[in-house]
């Protein structure tokens, strides 16, 4: 697929007609991927126990965070865009083909295994080349906007895409769950496939056009050295990776044992989740909306910090009410630093660089964070959930003391 120079857009971001056509593809994909979900674990729950419906639903995190890495170095070496095209193409054919031998017959788990590997495979290609896209598409001055934009068609993705899981369930089942998710992902290709790109353009934070190496070993290494020099992005990932790493218990194995203790049920823990949803989502619309924030890499640092206050609190409240507005706040503080560090990484890396930049904060977040939930479970069994909420919520809480403490992230702005 050759790429075509893009002139400098002139509107912003959100009145760029080539970045709305990307939007749209990704909301679309975002929302295949919700609906793919639940009819998983709908369907491995029906043909299977318990154990083995959890063991399907795992199956796909062994090799997305295993081969993270080497997606990165596909989407630098071959190109976003076509990166991504072909894994929705993948991903969807997959999709349609259980769907279809749903339909047809009672294979039992070994389909879903299978789907779920391929998934987990394919996403470990698919989320690099989705980081390295926007570069290619509009200016660097747009990218914060982008990132804002991006993160509410996660969250409308993440709110309607269970609703259209639960619609395709209650009409057709299984197959046609899996059929609407296929549907859903097929309509990104043609969005995608009209999308501008532009060519590499040179960057005075990394080599100009970067020079391929012979391998795509040699490639990874000078990757992750790229990184790891890099005065903004080096601390940037250990910044990532402690907020992540302190924040992934509390709110997901956490919130489930505190609403059962606290009598909330499933409702009162969904109210919760919606808070935060509800405070994630007006962060990234106030970065769609702005742009850039001023004094960027303090305001990161500061909301950072506290939103693990915010973490630690939701242990010690009663009352539901007043968790959903702590959740509020979580989400907001949270959701703005998030934010800015994706805006960062965005912005700050050469975009010959930026498939494998992506690919080392997507290993860190999706890949290694996880794993913690088990230990934060063990961990409220035996000390309870007041000690394990605020431990959770100091490490949070020193992803914030990194960005303040490094004058390079501290001092980092925004481009716009």
């Amino acid at each position: 697929m050759t790429a075509t120079l893009v002139p400098p857009a002139a509107a912003q971001a959100h009145r760029d007609p080539n970045v709305l056509r990307w939007l749209g593809a990704y909301t679309s994909s975002m929302l295949g991927d919700n609906v793919y979900y639940l009819a998983l674990s709908w369907a491995a729950a029906q043909a299977g126990t318990p154990a083995e419906a959890g063991l399907v639903m795992s199956a796909s995190a062994l090799p997305r965070a295993v081969l993270m890495l080497g997606g990165g170095v596909m989407a630098d070496r071959f190109g976003p865009r076509r990166v991504v095209v072909g894994s929705d193409a993948v991903r969807c054919a997959a999709v349609l083909a259980v769907a279809a031998l749903l339909f047809l017959t009672s294979p039992g788990l070994w389909p879903l295994a299978l789907l779920a590997l391929v998934f987990g495979t394919v996403d470990a290609v698919f989320m690099p080349a989705v980081g390295a896209l926007p570069a290619r598409i509009t200016g660097k001055d747009q990218l914060a906007r982008v990132q804002g934009l991006r993160g509410l068609a996660i969250r409308c993705a993440s709110v309607v895409g269970a609703p259209l899981g639960g619609l395709g369930v209650a009409l057709g089942g299984a197959p046609a769950a899996f059929a609407l998710a296929g549907l859903l992902i097929a309509l990104s290709l043609p969005l995608l496939l009209s999308v501008r790109i532009r060519d590499l353009p040179t960057d005075t934070g990394g080599p100009a056009g970067s020079p391929r190496a012979d391998t795509a070993w040699s490639e990874l290494k000078g990757g992750l050295r790229y990184v790891r020099r890099h005065r903004v992005l080096g601390p940037l990932m250990l910044a990532i990776a402690l907020g992540d790493l302190g924040f992934v218990g509390p709110l997901n194995v956490g919130l489930t044992l505190l609403a059962d203790r606290r009598g909330w049920g499933a409702a009162g823990m969904g109210w919760v989740l919606a808070g935060f949803g509800v405070g994630a989502g007006a962060a990234s619309l106030l970065l769609a909306a702005r742009g850039r924030v001023p004094r960027a890499g303090l305001v990161a640092g500061c909301a950072c910090a506290a939103g693990s206050v915010a973490v630690a609190s939701l242990a010690f409240v009663p009352a539901l009410a007043a968790a959903v507005g702590t959740a509020v706040l979580v989400g907001l503080l949270t959701g703005l630093s998030g934010a800015l560090c994706g805006a960062f990484l965005q912005t700050r890396a050469d975009p010959a660089y930026l498939g494998r930049v992506t690919a080392v904060s997507g290993l860190v977040s999706l890949g290694l964070t996880p794993l913690s939930m088990p230990f934060a479970a063990a961990a409220i069994g035996a000390f309870g959930l007041g000690p394990v909420y605020a431990v959770s919520a100091a490490v949070c809480g020193l992803g914030g003391v990194v960005i303040l403490a490094v004058p390079a992230l501290r001092h980092a702005e925004l481009p716009g």
